[in-house]
């Protein structure tokens, strides 16, 4: 609903653009983790390879007597596709796929369980660390962005670009791994506060609790800056130090999802 809104909002006079709905017809499942090549290569004749199948691309493939849209994407820091099939086939989809991966362990993974993984990676989650009110270039997306292009907002980006900036999307993983974060947290740096926490979670394959948060400061927020600084992050009364990481603390290279 958002892309359909930004298209009424922005569609001139002279263009015309369809936008048809299909929420209710198609589902999603996600298959995440270092097997999923495994599990995959099981239930379809696709070319799953790298080559075949690179991270990024989207393709048709079969499974079962089911007709999938395969994305090879990732939430979670690891190898992964995103299946998306109508719903009347996701059932048969979802038993395919279970039956298949008996032997390897295959699980349901629960909102807290992707929430604490997405965060080990250090990917967004809009409406909580990502809102319209925030720029690519405070969020940490400029890598996002085709500045050779014209886009909606390319001027003001440039702007901020080489003014600088006054606030920074930041990557905080506590020294203390017992403190339990949900956002909303107060950020200080070097005892005085400088914003608060978006989202927060246990990481468990870092065995370390962590968040994101925006750090805040008129003079500029540089990346010497934001990693020069002493961090505590107020949990319940209690100041808890923290190291800030510009990048993800699981996997900066991304070798793991581009297995």
């Amino acid at each position: 609903m958002r892309d359909a809104d930004w298209i009424r909002r922005h569609i001139r006079a002279d263009e015309h653009a369809e936008v048809l709905d299909v929420s209710n017809a198609f589902g999603v499942l996600g298959v995440m983790g270092p097997n999923s090549r495994v599990l995959l290569s099981r239930v379809t004749d696709a070319d799953l390879s790298n080559r075949a199948f690179p991270f990024g691309t989207a393709q048709m493939m079969g499974i079962g007597r089911a007709s999938v849209y395969a994305a090879r994407i990732t939430y979670v820091g690891e190898l992964g596709w995103e299946l998306h099939a109508p719903t009347d086939q996701l059932s048969l989809v979802y038993d395919t796929l279970t039956e298949a991966g008996k032997d390897l362990g295959v699980i349901n993974a629960g909102h807290y369980a992707i929430n604490s993984l997405r965060l080990e990676k250090g990917y967004r989650a809009w409406g909580a660390d990502l809102s319209s009110d925030d720029t690519p270039l405070e969020a940490g997306l400029s890598f996002a962005l085709e500045w050779d292009k014209e886009f909606i907002g390319r001027d003001a980006l440039l702007k901020q670009k080489k003014t600088g900036l006054d606030r920074q999307l930041v990557i905080f993983v506590l020294k203390d791994p017992a403190p339990l974060l949900w956002g909303s947290e107060l950020i200080y740096r070097e005892g005085e506060p400088v914003g608060y926490t978006t989202s927060g979670s246990y990481g468990h394959t870092i065995g370390a609790a962590l968040a994101m948060g925006y750090v805040n400061n008129a003079g500029g927020v540089s990346p010497q800056f934001i990693t020069a600084g002493r961090y505590e992050i107020n949990v319940n009364g209690t100041r808890y130090p923290a190291a800030p990481h510009l990048r993800a603390p699981y996997d900066p290279q991304r070798k793991r999802i581009l297995l």
